[in-house]
């Protein structure tokens, strides 16, 4: 089978790719994006986004549906394949999947990051059955109930904000005396009436028979309690969806990868944006603004 060839290739279908890709492909490149699950990335399961593009959906499953339908409109080419390797061939871009490869003169790394674990006794058993890292998918489901929530970073902030519209406490787990979210979102925690900050406190193990019941906590101070629930939603951090590149495609401590400040990688001709890159922001209008670089840039490559 003949190797399919593209200009540039897009590792990912989150906001930030879906961005570079049609920037690109409106400029008149040949341009393919590769996604192992669904498109939308991470914002696929954020109802109301915060703040919202001016004029534009509010939804992140709208807005990342309607990207899709620009790009295709624009003539991208979607594969639904997970990457599995990517390789350097003297200039050319060489992106494997399980049954194909494809090439490109450049590649942008826009695979982005999934939520971290807790890793305790409980979580995965009860995954689908009170264990969740959606609010705004599963929040209806914990109407008038106690669920609990482990986190203090800006995710973990909205989403306790989202379940309280439906359900009638909820414990806000986080193992330091303050958050380390937006102000905004702290003094929003902090005036509603349904969320409980547990200060100094980590999580240590989910517990239940069919569904959950209640959760084990331990505070700084040694001392342990049980608190009923239905839901425990843990938002601790991220985890970068980058095992498949090389070892010539330098990484942080984390497993970010690192960039110069035209967001090209340690390997000339591969890029990164969005999550999946050391020091990216967070904020949607930064998942845009990287985009649009790396396309300029790619652009001007090109036309040398």
């Amino acid at each position: 089978m003949a190797q399919a060839q593209f200009d540039v290739i897009v590792i990912g279908e989150g906001i930030s790719g879906l961005a570079a890709a049609g920037e690109l492909a409106r400029g008149g490149l040949k341009v393919a994006t590769f996604e192992a699950q669904l498109f939308g990335g991470l914002v696929i399961n954020v109802n109301e986004l915060d703040p919202a593009p001016a004029d534009g959906p509010t939804s992140g499953a709208e807005l990342a549906s309607q990207m899709m339908q620009v790009n295709g409109d624009a003539g991208v080419t979607s594969v639904q394949e997970p990457v599995t390797a990517l390789r350097d061939a003297g200039g050319v871009k060489e992106v494997a999947t399980d049954g194909s490869s494809y090439s490109a003169r450049h590649v942008i790394v826009a695979s982005g990051a999934r939520m971290k674990r807790l890793g305790i006794a409980g979580e995965s058993e009860f995954e689908g059955r009170g264990v969740s890292q959606c609010a705004d998918c599963d929040g209806p489901m914990y109407q008038n109930e106690q669920v609990v929530v482990v986190g203090g970073g800006d995710s973990a902030l909205q989403e306790a904000l989202v379940l309280s519209h439906y359900c009638d406490r909820i414990h806000l787990i986080h193992r330091g005396d303050h958050f380390s979210g937006s102000a905004h979102f702290a003094e929003q925690v902090k005036s509603n009436d349904k969320i409980t900050p547990v200060w100094n406190t980590t999580l240590d193990a989910i517990v239940g028979s069919q569904m959950v019941e209640k959760v084990r906590v331990k505070h700084q101070d040694g001392r342990v309690e049980e608190l009923p629930c239905a839901g425990v939603f843990a938002y601790i951090g991220l985890e970068p969806n980058t095992a498949y590149l090389p070892a010539a495609v330098q990484r942080d401590e984390h497993g970010f990868v690192r960039t110069n400040g035209s967001f090209e990688t340690t390997v000339p001709g591969v890029w990164a944006i969005g999550s999946a890159r050391s020091g990216f922001p967070g904020a949607l209008t930064d998942a845009m603004h990287e985009a649009k670089t790396v396309a300029a840039s790619i652009r001007a490559q090109l036309a040398d």
